[in-house]
């Protein structure tokens, strides 16, 4: 293993609830501090090993809300406090990134930085590794970089990346310039992009230097840039900390970094992508999570939960058990079942990604005791 890339700080936002995998993911236990994989430690946790060896141990952020304060530094034990950037509450991705592209610009002029999900699940870490540090050098070029998956399905979850003009850096193995960001197509315009093998599968990891960062949204989003300069510059005043961020953070305009810089760069020639050749998945909803854990066994059942205590016959699909309730599937196939202690959810992988839309009717009808 080479040794962590020395100009390079690794930020894990660590924000959202996942509301498509509720009851399970929760606004106090989301979706990035679960095992979900079965490797027996969170998202988080899995994502940070998979970044030290590129960044080094003091040199990886985590953005996270106040109340996941906790539960993050018991999951990271050794993190250092000045890495821990809190949200005092959630503004998407463009204002976490942001914040912390501020902060380390502010220790260190020179930072590159490289934004990595703390909930997405990723195998062949070597070939992440080699991508990363690809998009690296990329971005020392002044690009901003980001890592496009390399589709191994027509899949219609995820948004796309169709790749332009080809870049050449010494050293780097595949870049091109991006020609445009496509948001989730249907079927039919997705077995176009994956037979034309110029669409990549949009990942939401962006490296770059923090000072092109900035520029961009200085340039493109004013406000939220001078808020995050605010904020930065006060940040390690502990005194003066607290008092900034209640009164500058809930002010901060709520855009995700796809539209705030992305796409603009994009449409500039400042955004690249490096391929990367590995397996990657969101775990947007429960359809994904069944596949994650079967792992290729067709007409089956997978089973979550230490506790989980289940008698299938004949069944297919997913089951999540964070009671100790007996639970029987008999005959049904692609079913969803997640049973925790005060929700029940029943319903298919076809039908998985409405289960967002249950949150929302939970919250429209003041139910936010099982949010």
């Amino acid at each position: 293993m080479r040794e962590p890339i020395p100009d390079f700080y690794a930020v894990i936002p660590a924000g959202g609830i996942g509301s498509r995998l509720w009851p399970l993911s929760r606004a106090d236990a989301p979706k990035f501090l679960h095992d979900l994989t079965g490797s027996g430690q969170s998202l988080l946790r899995d994502t940070w090993d998979r970044i030290e060896p590129l960044a080094g141990h003091d040199r990886i952020a985590v953005v996270t809300g106040r109340a996941h304060r906790a539960a993050v530094e018991a999951q990271l034990p050794g993190i250092p406090d000045k890495n821990v950037f809190l949200e005092s509450e959630p503004r998407e991705s463009a204002a976490a990134i942001g914040l912390a592209a501020a902060i380390l610009h502010r220790r260190d002029p020179d930072v590159i930085i490289g934004s990595f999900s703390a909930d997405h699940v990723i195998r062949s870490t070597r070939k992440f590794e080699f991508a990363v540090r690809d998009a690296v050098e990329v971005a020392r070029q002044g690009y901003i970089v980001t890592i496009g998956i390399t589709p191994t399905e027509p899949a219609v979850g995820f948004g796309y990346i169709q790749q332009g003009e080809e870049l050449e850096v010494d050293g780097v193995r595949e870049a091109s310039l991006v020609e445009r960001f496509v948001e989730k197509p249907d079927l039919a315009t997705a077995k176009t992009y994956y037979e034309d093998r110029n669409y990549l599968w949009n990942a939401g990891m962006f490296i770059s230097r923090a000072d092109v960062l900035l520029a961009e949204l200085a340039q493109h989003q004013p406000a939220l840039h001078a808020g995050l300069l605010e904020l930065a510059e006060a940040w390690d005043d502990r005194e003066r900390r607290g008092p900034v961020v209640d009164r500058v953070w809930p002010a901060l305009p709520k855009i995700a970094i796809d539209y705030a810089v992305a796409e603009p760069a994009a449409e500039h020639g400042r955004l690249a992508v490096v391929p990367g050749h590995f397996d990657w998945d969101d775990v947007g909803d429960f359809a994904s999570l069944t596949k994650l854990i079967l792992n290729g066994r067709k007409n089956d059942l997978a089973v979550l939960g230490p506790s989980a205590r289940v008698l299938s016959d004949a069944a297919s699909g997913i089951l999540v058990s964070q009671t100790s309730r007996v639970i029987s599937l008999v005959g049904v196939q692609d079913i969803v079942v997640v049973d925790t202690p005060d929700a029940l959810l029943v319903t298919t992988t076809e039908h998985a990604q409405r289960v967002k839309g249950v949150v929302e009717s939970l919250k429209l009808n003041g139910r936010g005791d099982v949010l």
